[in-house]
Order: structure tokens, then sequence, then C-alpha cells
């Protein structure tokens, strides 16, 4: 997994694994938003999965999966409200973080 800071508060990243979740919140992420759906790949950890991880860890987990079908309206809202809601840095995965640099740019966050 690398991580791409596009802001000061915000970074897009490649799948994360579970395991990871600890020492993300070590580094002051307090918010990671998956943008990936369940199932795209064999072998992905599931979108319930990292959740509990995140809970373990006092990060705040929020699911905005991109499908092939693009982007919504809907989905860049809820994506700029997580962000605005975070007390700290934000994390977003996806597969490859490009879907979540797209839904980051598109909600105009910071």
């Amino acid at each position: 997994m690398t991580i791409y800071r596009l802001s000061e508060n915000c970074a897009v990243s490649s799948q994360i694994q579970p395991g990871d979740v600890a020492a993300l919140a070590a580094d002051g992420f307090t918010t990671i938003i998956c943008n990936r759906p369940d199932g795209e790949d064999l072998g992905q950890p599931t979108i319930a999965a990292v959740a509990a991880e995140c809970e373990a860890h006092g990060v705040a987990f929020h699911n905005i999966p991109i499908a092939r079908s693009g982007l919504t309206v809907e989905m860049v809202e809820n994506f700029r409200n997580a962000v605005a809601a975070s007390t700290g840095h934000v994390l977003a995965y996806c597969r490859s973080g490009q879907r979540s640099s797209v839904i980051w740019q598109a909600s105009g966050s910071p």
C-alpha cells in the first residue's frame, strides 16, 4: 500500500488490509473511507473486516463504494460530509487510489 497525500488532511491509497489499520491510526488517520465495492477481486478483504479493525482502533469508517456505474451526487456529498466530520487525517482507498482521488476532487474537500 502506497499512500498519496492530496492535501494536508486527505490522502488516498490502494487496497488496505485489516492489519494496516493500527499503523494508520498511529500515523494520525482518524477516518478511513472505503471507495471499493466488496468482491471486486478474489482475496480482497471484506468491508466488514476493515470496518471492524477501524472500530477496534477508534477510527471512523465510511463505506462509499464506487462501482463501474461511476459517481453520483449522493456519493460525492457523503464523501464531503465524512471528510468534514473527521477530527484528523482522512485516508480514502480503492483498488489503486484512482477512484478515491476522483471523488476527493469532485467533493472539493480540503
